[in-house]
C-alpha cells in the first residue's frame, strides 16, 4: 500500500461536490458523489485542461475546454474528443479525514 496523504475532512466538500488538492506535486481532483468520495487527474488527456473546473453531472465530470467527459470512478474517457483515460487514485475515507493514495503506476 503507498502512502495516504490527508486532503481535506469529509464535511469541507458537499455532496456532490469537487475540488483540487496538490499531492505530493500531483494536481488530483477529488468528487464527492452519493456519499461516496472519487479522485482522479486533475489533467484532460485531450489537451491538458483542468477537469475540476467543468461540469459534474452525477459520476461523470465533463472538460471545460472540449467537452470530454470522463467517470470520476474509473477515469475512463466516455466521450471525444478524450481518447484515453485519466488516472484514478484510491480514497480513504477514515473519520472525517478523506485520504488519497496517488497511483503512481499510470
Amino acid at each position: 500500500m503507498g502512502e495516504l496523504v490527508k486532503v481535506c475532512r469529509v464535511s469541507d466538500l458537499p455532496d456532490p461536490g469537487k475540488a483540487v488538492f496538490d499531492v505530493n506535486g500531483r494536481m488530483i481532483a477529488v468528487f464527492h458523489v452519493s456519499g461516496t468520495f472519487w479522485a482522479i487527474d486533475d489533467v484532460c488527456t485531450h489537451d491538458g485542461g483542468p477537469l475540476a473546473e467543468g461540469e459534474l453531472r452525477g459520476y461523470t465530470i465533463i472538460c471545460p475546454r472540449h467537452g470530454a467527459q470522463f467517470d470520476i470512478r474509473t477515469g475512463h474517457a466516455k466521450t471525444m474528443p478524450a481518447v484515453k483515460g485519466v488516472t484514478a487514485h484510491k480514497v480513504v475515507v477514515q473519520g472525517e479525514d478523506v485520504y488519497i493514495e496517488v497511483n503512481e503506476s499510470a
